[in-house]
């Protein structure tokens, strides 16, 4: 039985995947009510108490606002829970991980391909000009290149970015009207199920790629090749975002095999 260990594994496509895996895996899903993922420290004890044998990590968190949300450690609260939060979780249970026999991450995320998202070196928590679109796609853009990041490291550990496009999911509700409105009709009429969207997941953690790192937009592979996936901007992003957490993520013993 494999243990999935599911980031925002209480609603949403997380969820639904969830319990569909519970059949036959054991599932841990987190929520609000284990710990508050914008929190650095919260989220590297609720690492900690994890098991340490972990099959697949899957990385569905999120939050977001329309108006900018500091959290008590200063960070912009879309990129402390979309960003921070997931690097700092991948990080934390590699080594958990790396006792499994077939493990793999599943980040719910990357724009690979799609040309809205990029990151704001010069103000990564966008203190000046905020916007709940401007935090989304940069913290989509961060994941594709966080992920470089991880997969550029020795591991047994297979990445797999997923973008699942539109989907009817209730994101609209963090929307303003009447976007909000036109948004849930447009999810309601052309966007895939959450149960749908569980099924794909599933079938990618059943099946893992051989490769270290791959990425799709829902069922289409998309080429590492393209500037998105930059590495000398991961390894920009990667030491970023290590300093967020108080310096790399160190500790673990790596696989060199």
């Amino acid at each position: 039985m494999r243990t999935v260990v599911i980031a925002g594994g209480t609603r949403g496509i997380g969820g639904a995947l969830a319990a569909r895996l519970r059949h036959n895996d054991r599932v841990i899903a987190l929520g609000s009510a284990d710990a508050d993922l914008t929190s650095v420290r919260q989220t590297a004890a609720l690492a900690a108490g994890l098991p340490d044998r972990i099959d697949a990590l899957v990385l569905s968190a999120g939050r977001f606002s329309r108006r900018r949300v500091e959290t008590p450690e200063g960070l912009e609260q879309t990129f402390a829970i979309y960003v921070v939060s997931r690097y700092l979780l991948a990080e934390r249970l590699r080594p958990a991980l790396e006792r499994a026999p077939k493990p793999v991450i599943l980040n719910l995320s990357g724009t690979g391909g799609i040309k809205a998202g990029r990151i704001h070196w010069d103000d990564p928590q966008l203190s000046r000009r905020y916007s709940m679109f401007r935090a989304t796609m940069q913290g989509a853009r961060a994941n594709d290149l966080l992920a470089v990041a991880f997969a550029a490291r020795p591991s047994r550990v297979r990445y797999v970015l997923y973008n699942p496009l539109l989907v009817n999911s209730g994101m609209h509700r963090h929307l303003d009207q009447p976007l909000r409105a036109l948004s849930g009709a447009a999810a309601a009429v052309f966007g895939a199920s959450v149960d749908t969207t569980a099924e794909r997941l599933a079938e990618l953690l059943d099946n893992p790629p051989d490769a270290p790192l791959t990425a799709f937009r829902r069922a289409r592979p998309v080429s590492l090749d393209r500037p998105e996936f930059d590495p000398d901007a991961a390894a920009r992003l990667d030491a970023m975002v290590a300093g967020y957490c108080g310096g790399p993520v160190t500790g673990a013993t790596y696989y060199t095999g």
